[in-house]
């Protein structure tokens, strides 16, 4: 295994002070997978499922919650079309936990003994827990204005809580400088957490009988689901399990869309777009996402398509799933009226199968509702 970057391809040793290139760009994984599911391995019904197809090596201990294997259920009892991926149901209440899971396994297995990470709070709680996990010494920075339930839950884990006052923008440049001396766990940098999220895919493709889906919606700042399923769904083609890969739909909202801005001008690059207001959808607002190629990649690969929400969207969308008796976060329910949307205008036509990824648990967030 090694990293190359993904602009100007210089390549790597791994190591733990490594998350970027010497150029500034972010390096992708370079390494051989198999999907082969195994229901004889340990902790068969997570993740580490497909433990072949993941860069972790087999003497490795792995460091695991049980992550994984969530439950993919019609949105409608009567409407098959229309499919939810409950992955806030994850051990710390947000997908998050599958990237964390690979990437302190990795990390402990280099000796890794502390690590720093910057988030709005889904991934600051899932390092932190998985640090806990692992035995190993946790800082996250968090923005100031970091829903208190999400912070509560960091600390909670034994995590040194270090907040930020400005926005997300912020929050990054702030753990930059501690990144220089100590390991950088980030969700967002480093390529091994993608390779969690890319079993959001492989779970997919099973649970529907080893067939792909027409689209898949999912809610994007940084944009780790969205590359995650993608480099999943591009494994699972070359492999020929599958034979077509989904069409990846992203949705953002509309005060921060570097990536919405982009894919309506059809540029070559995403400009950064400095947040406009405030959002109830904290865990997606990126000004300019770090791997903003690897992203117009995936969404020009699978003839993807991107939306905005306003939080009134993003309020109905919160209460229609929870007459459905789903309980999630602002950030999740964005893809309810990204559904709608996408619909009305042709994307999403009749008789085309759809998955929405539910990214993390309302009590995350109670009183918005």
């Amino acid at each position: 295994m090694q990293y190359q970057c993904a602009k100007c391809n210089n390549t790597y040793e791994i190591s733990p002070l490594r998350y970027k290139c010497d150029c500034g760009s972010a390096l992708n994984l370079i390494a051989d997978s198999r999907i082969l599911p195994n229901a004889q391995v340990p902790a068969a019904m997570s993740l580490w499922r497909y433990r072949e197809a993941l860069p972790i090596d087999a003497e490795t201990d792995i460091v695991t919650l049980g992550e994984g294997m969530t439950p993919l259920i019609p949105i409608e009892t009567d409407a098959p079309e229309h499919l939810l991926k409950l992955d806030y149901l994850c051990p710390t209440g947000s997908y998050k936990d599958r990237g964390a899971a690979v990437l302190l396994t990795h990390l402990k297995a280099l000796g890794v003994e502390e690590v720093v990470e910057d988030s709005s709070g889904n991934a600051g709680a899932a390092i932190a827990a998985y640090s806990a996990r692992a035995g190993i010494c946790c800082t996250i920075y968090c923005p100031e204005s970091t829903s208190k339930g999400k912070l509560k839950q960091i600390s909670a884990y034994g995590a040194e809580l270090k907040l930020v006052e400005g926005n997300r923008m912020a929050t990054t440049e702030a753990v930059k400088l501690a990144a220089e001396t100590t390991c950088y766990a980030s969700h967002n940098w480093h390529p091994f957490f993608l390779e969690g999220t890319k079993t959001l895919a492989y779970e997919i493709v099973e649970q529907l009988g080893w067939r792909a889906p027409t689209h898949v919606i999912c809610p994007v700042g940084f944009g780790s689901i969205y590359l995650g399923l993608f480099i999943g769904f591009r494994e699972l083609n070359v492999q020929g399990i599958i034979k077509d890969t989904p069409r990846l739909l992203g949705v953002q909202p509309d005060v921060c869309c570097p990536i919405y801005n982009a894919y309506l001008e059809n540029t070559s690059f995403i400009s950064r777009m400095i947040q406009t207001g405030e959002t109830l959808a904290e865990g997606i607002t990126a000004e300019l996402p770090i791997r903003g190629d690897n992203i117009l990649e995936a969404l020009r690969s699978t003839n993807g398509a991107f939306t905005t929400v306003d939080d009134t969207n993003i309020k109905k969308g919160m209460k229609i799933l929870a007459t459905k008796g789903i309980y999630v976060e602002p950030t999740s329910a964005v893809v309810v009226s990204a559904y709608q949307k996408f619909k009305k205008e042709g994307t999403i036509t009749t008789g085309d199968q759809v998955v929405s990824i539910l990214t993390g648990i309302g009590l995350k967030s109670s009183g918005v509702l």
